[in-house]
């Protein structure tokens, strides 16, 4: 089956289309951690590594509230293509519900037990008091920034795109103009340093959710304030999105979970490179915003054509995807790589902790773009409907393959800090292989519309005439 390789003018078009909003999106979202890194980096190489730790926490909560999210995205998407409206106010309102209480949950543990999560992470007693006070501000943080997540990730599958840019927009200058004020104490605020970063996130995340709420009032089209259908979900629908988000979740569970236990890992090597790492995840969120973009739009355009049933034009377009986001996360660490010195000195790192994230940076050239095409795959997989496969390669490669390596690399063998990060990437090298041949079969499409299931039986079986594979 031929097909061109790196997508026609009309896939570009609705690539940008869709995508660029969402990286520019992603990028003042990460534009912000960037900015008050180097704030908090007035504070000191531990303040850093402090922060740093917390939002590995934050991390954490994002896994167990984002199976849903992508559960949710993939039935929107799909009765988008299928212009079925109750089904994505229904879609839109159980995916909410299961967002919030994971981040009220994560938020009470960080208002009441700051002390535990910290001594989890890290036995550095000097990082840990300074991650305690930060955690019991940025606790009330979570629930509003997830709300604003919930409301982003709708709008995107809708592709009302431009409204969650322009809150984005005004949430991020919230918050660097806040950071300014109160981390380093301008124009007569209090200098409150750490303390200071946590309150600006939780006003600018205030503010997002206020703005994309009054975008939305003046839009109807975004089914926002369709309260009632949201929660018209019914015995039969609870089962379908449970069935299909199962998976999902116990994904981001369990691969929270994995990463949690890398973290612990991390967290017990030397300060300097505790240091390093929270400077390179900043940074590694830079890169991936140029990859987000196209992520997004892969779920938007792959999921709307299978649940239109143009599941051989969803087929086609997942195999340009996979091709061109690798190519662009090489691409941007390319250009990165003759300025990594100049970038991590600007946040605040001791010499070493400079020359840790200087490899660690060339290391992720290669491992983060296979990293991206795992990811890319996994996320078409998806959308299309298919939540298993892509679930238990990625589990099995990290619980068998990336943890014990890292906790011989780490725990047992005592082998250099680069040589445990390294060991972060393994499970990327295993599921390439796997997952790109599962690609390729196409039996990743699974409708969920009844559009999508009345012609599904007939790409099948042209599949199987044409032969699938490499």
């Amino acid at each position: 089956m031929k097909t061109p390789l790196i997508g026609t003018r009309q896939f570009y078009r609705n690539v940008l289309g869709i995508g660029i909003p969402i990286a520019l999106q992603t990028l003042l979202a990460n534009s912000t951690g960037i900015v008050d890194t180097i704030m908090i980096g007035t504070q000191g190489e531990l303040a850093v590594a402090a922060v740093g730790i917390c939002a590995q926490f934050g991390n954490l909560m994002f896994a167990g509230y984002f199976g849903f999210c992508n559960g949710g995205t993939i039935f929107i998407a799909q009765y988008w293509g299928a212009k079925d409206e109750k089904g994505i106010c229904r879609s839109y309102g159980i995916m909410l519900s299961c967002m919030m209480a994971v981040s009220f949950g994560f938020g009470a543990l960080a208002v009441f037990a700051p002390e535990f999560i910290m001594g989890i992470y890290t036995d550095k007693e000097s990082i840990s008091s300074i991650g305690v006070t930060y955690l019991r501000i940025i606790g009330f943080n979570y629930p509003v920034s997830v709300f604003a997540v919930a409301i982003g990730s709708l709008l995107r599958s809708i592709e009302k795109v431009r409204i969650p840019l322009f809150a984005s927009t005004v949430s991020v200058f919230t918050n660097i103009i806040l950071n300014w004020l109160l981390i380093l104490g301008n124009l007569g605020f209090p200098k409150l340093g750490v303390p200071g970063a946590a309150i600006a996130s939780v006003c600018s995340n205030i503010v997002h959710v206020i703005v994309l709420y009054v975008f939305c009032i003046f839009d109807r089209g975004t089914f926002i304030l369709r309260i009632r259908d949201q929660f018209r979900w019914g015995v039969s629908f609870i089962q379908q999105f449970f069935t299909k988000s199962f998976f999902i979740v116990c994904n981001e569970i369990f691969f929270g979970t994995g990463q949690l236990i890398l973290n612990i890992i991390i967290g017990r090597q030397a300060e300097a490179g505790i240091a390093a790492i929270a400077v390179f995840r900043v940074l590694e969120s830079f890169i991936f915003v140029f990859f987000t973009g196209f992520a997004g739009a892969s779920a938007v355009m792959v999921g709307a054509k299978v649940g239109a049933g143009n599941h051989l034009n969803a087929y086609t377009e997942a195999k340009q995807f996979i091709l061109v986001c690798p190519a662009l996360t090489l691409l941007v660490c390319l250009v990165l790589l003759p300025f990594r010195e100049q970038v991590f000195t600007l946040f605040g790192l001791g010499a070493e902790a400079v020359s840790y994230a200087k490899m660690m940076l060339l290391i992720y050239t290669f491992a983060g773009t296979l990293r991206s095409c795992n990811f890319i795959t996994n996320n078409i997989f998806r959308s299309a409907g298919e939540s298993v496969f892509g679930t238990a390669v990625e589990l099995m490669s990290l619980y068998f393959v990336t943890i014990p390596a890292t906790a011989i690399a780490g725990m047992l063998l005592r082998l250099p800090f680069l040589a445990v990060f390294f060991m972060i990437f393994a499970d990327e090298f295993v599921r390439i292989y796997i997952i790109q041949r599962y690609l390729y079969s196409g039996k990743w499409v699974k409708p969920v519309t009844r559009e999508g299931l009345m012609t599904i039986d007939g790409f099948r079986k042209l599949m199987q005439k044409n032969g699938t594979g490499w």
